[in-house]
């Protein structure tokens, strides 16, 4: 039976509370980037996840990512509303803590992940698709995925995947739906014919400075327990996203002749996107070159998207899809036991095998992400519609959907 540790258990209380303050961040993050008509629709798109979330994952949610294998593709029903998970700790997730605290901590990252989704479809969505959609891919996709990466008996936990906080389970699983619904759910009306600037930048700002903050707790809570492994993720988590700021604001400078404070912003993003599945494994000069490649990674990335049809509006592949898979095989290549004992050695430190595990596991997220949220998608257009009308469109969602204005 495990023992509860108090300065274990405050840090994890702590980090939740970071990681919870990341999904209004993201609202904002994706608020400024949108047009003035569309402002409120974007922000509440994340905010009510919050809610619904907050209801599934202690409905069904938590048991079936962390409730007993079946076959290593989901859990059971043995914590459905969270039955027996309390004060006592977990000997199985978290034997230092309350069992109910690190229940409560995975809540608030499966909040956040449906949200990051929002940014592909933003500007267009009908509110109560998108509802249903969220509940369902919550209880379809992400909890599964939860369970093969994170769960006990879950089957690429048992290959030996390293994913320490979610790069295949948050992002590249959130990357490659949101692929999957743009391309369902089609551009914006005037997409590539009328301007469609951002409405407030210091918004994006404001989120992305949020974002970051809230990351320390998003990595380094995923620790679950204030020691050396929670330390060295906060440190190599700023070392990613610091690379990326830099890395994107020269390829800014040289490719358009100015260095954009959207895109240093978003680089920011993008680096901590990347080391999200690798901040316990490596060390922070690791960190340096995993973050600034995924910088570029993600800028051309988005600069090629441009040049096609497809309206993935706020990038949410380039940033979160690519971003994420770059991290899962940057920690086949640069984990050291040096740095974390727990886990593995990778291809630069004589393991290739932990390389083609990492390879394993991103195939078989980015496949099944994409498809099932494209059938999903694609039933609910069939059923619902998954796009407001061409003339709330024109109006705006914050009028056609909600009955308010952000500005007056």
């Amino acid at each position: 039976m495990g023992i509860i540790d108090s300065g274990d258990t405050a840090w994890l209380l702590f980090a939740s509370a970071l990681v919870l303050m990341m999904t209004p961040a993201l609202a904002f993050f994706y608020g400024g980037m949108v047009r003035k008509k569309n402002v409120l629709s974007t922000l509440n798109l994340s905010f009510i996840m919050m809610g619904l979330i907050g209801v599934q994952w202690i409905l069904v949610g938590y048991t079936l990512a962390f409730g007993n294998s079946t076959g290593g593709l989901f859990g059971s029903f043995k914590f459905a509303g969270f039955a027996g998970v309390g004060a006592l700790p977990s000997i199985t997730y978290a034997p230092t803590v309350p069992h109910v605290s690190f229940a409560g901590y995975q809540m608030m990252v499966a909040i956040i992940t449906p949200a990051l989704i929002t940014g592909a479809f933003v500007e267009r969505v009908r509110f109560k698709t998108f509802l249903v959609f969220s509940l369902l891919w919550a209880t379809l996709v992400y909890d599964p995925v939860a369970h093969w990466v994170w769960g006990a008996g879950g089957w690429l936990r048992e290959l030996g995947v390293l994913d320490f906080a979610g790069g295949t389970v948050v992002h590249m699983l959130a990357g490659f739906a949101a692929l999957a619904f743009a391309m369902v759910i089609g551009a914006r009306k005037g997409y590539g014919e009328t301007p469609m600037e951002p409405s407030n930048i210091p918004y994006t700002v404001l989120g992305a400075g949020l974002l970051w903050m809230g990351w320390f707790g998003f990595n380094g809570g995923s620790a679950l327990a204030a020691n050396g492994v929670a330390a060295n993720s906060l440190v190599t988590t700023n070392s990613a996203a610091a690379a990326a700021c830099l890395v994107w604001m020269v390829c800014s400078w040289l490719v358009d002749k100015k260095p954009s404070v959207l895109g240093i912003v978003t680089a920011a993003i993008v680096g901590l996107v990347s080391i999200t599945p690798a901040a316990a494994y490596v060390a922070p000069w690791a960190a340096l070159i995993i973050g600034g490649v995924a910088a570029a990674i993600a800028f051309f990335a988005i600069r090629l998207r441009q040049k096609t049809k497809l309206d993935e509006s706020l990038d949410v592949f380039a940033c979160h899809g690519l971003g994420g898979a770059w991290g899962i095989l940057a920690t086949g290549l640069f984990a050291s036991t040096a740095v974390n004992e727990a886990g593995a050695n990778g291809l630069f430190y004589g393991n290739p095998k932990q390389l083609a595990i990492q390879l394993a596991a991103l195939g078989a997220v980015m496949v099944f992400s994409f498809v099932v949220t494209y059938v999903i998608a694609r039933i609910l257009d069939k059923l619902m519609g998954l796009r407001v009308t061409a003339k709330e469109e024109e109006v705006g969602l914050d009028i056609s959907e909600h009955g308010e204005r952000a500005y007056t």
